[in-house]
């Protein structure tokens, strides 16, 4: 009798320990800033967070000074030629087929202008499929219509379901589900049951698929977006951490990219694919490991300090 007891405890003991690293590890994430996420009513784009984001920012800035200016001279060239050139002003009209400086300009000028755009923009686009050495790695499975998240050095995987997805609205019970798991009724559609969970200043290769239909993977504020290919793995990588001039004035920005950042399919896969949204929570190295100790316990992952035998 008092061995039944004994193991009982025991058992009691290691489920209880296991049920608080995974409480301990959920803790971590608890309390982070929504930075990442749309606002109603605004145009600009979502907060910087990535380096990949700070140059599509900046290369769409440029391209729109571009437009603006190209816009300008076309619209007085046009004001210019209709006062010059009005009947009233010119009573007697030109005759000719041709002008050679005309047709020269006006194919060489924008030439330049696509050569100019082009050798700041495709850097920039080839970063993000020139994936440096990575820290972390993460396995993005499109499924019709939730996520599928896995860590492949640790043997973590899990699904990730919309919160109130199979509600008709916003309903008190939705509400509910959402405070429940630290969101704000501002967050449905947006709100996931699970995240992806990485840390500060990681370089994280996101190794992206489809299992049944193409989804389209996209975080607009880490600039990135990678469409979900059946029979395709298609990489692209992210690093959410401080703007290099921060780092340069002194300051420790890392920790003002610690949040929350919410993305969403971009690809039309079904009735359901506005019920696809992407949640990515940052945090410090210590919460990261915390919360993957739990994950770990929690979705039969590989411990730390296990190793794994190969062939």
């Amino acid at each position: 009798m008092k061995m039944t007891s004994l193991i009982r405890g025991f058992l009691f003991g290691i489920v209880s320990l296991m049920a608080a690293t995974v409480g301990f590890a959920q803790d971590a994430l608890d309390g982070l800033e929504a930075i990442g996420k749309p606002t109603l009513g605004a145009t600009g784009f979502q907060t910087a967070a990535t380096e990949l984001a700070r140059d599509g920012q900046w290369l769409d800035g440029m391209v729109h000074w571009i437009m603006a200016i190209v816009t300008v001279f076309v619209t007085l060239l046009l004001i210019w030629v209709v006062i010059r050139y009005n009947q009233r002003a010119n009573k007697e009209a030109s005759r000719f087929t041709h002008h050679t400086m005309v047709e020269i300009a006006w194919t060489i000028l924008p030439i330049i202008i696509l050569i100019v755009i082009g050798s700041f923009s495709l850097p920039i686009l080839f970063k993000q499929i020139e994936i440096p050495e990575s820290d972390i790695t993460i396995k993005v499975t499109g499924n019709q219509w939730y996520w599928t998240y896995e860590y492949p050095e640790s043997g973590v995987a899990y699904d990730s379901f919309m919160i109130g997805a199979g509600e008709p609205g916003l309903t008190e019970g939705v509400i509910a589900e959402l405070e429940s798991y630290g969101y704000e009724a501002s967050d449905y559609l947006l709100a996931a049951d699970t995240a992806i969970v990485v840390p500060v200043g990681a370089v994280v290769r996101v190794q992206i698929l489809a299992s049944d239909v193409n989804h389209s993977f996209a975080v607009p504020a880490f600039g990135i977006k990678m469409d979900a290919i059946v029979g395709r793995l298609n990489e692209t990588w992210f690093k959410v951490g401080a703007d290099p001039r921060d780092v340069e004035a002194g300051t420790d920005a890392d920790e003002n990219y610690i949040g929350v950042y919410y993305g969403q399919c971009s690809e039309l896969c079904g009735k359901n694919h506005s019920y696809m949204p992407i949640v990515v929570k940052v945090v410090s190295q210590e919460n990261y490991e915390k919360w993957l100790a739990g994950a770990i316990e929690e979705y039969a992952g590989i411990p730390a300090s296990t190793t794994v035998a190969s062939n």
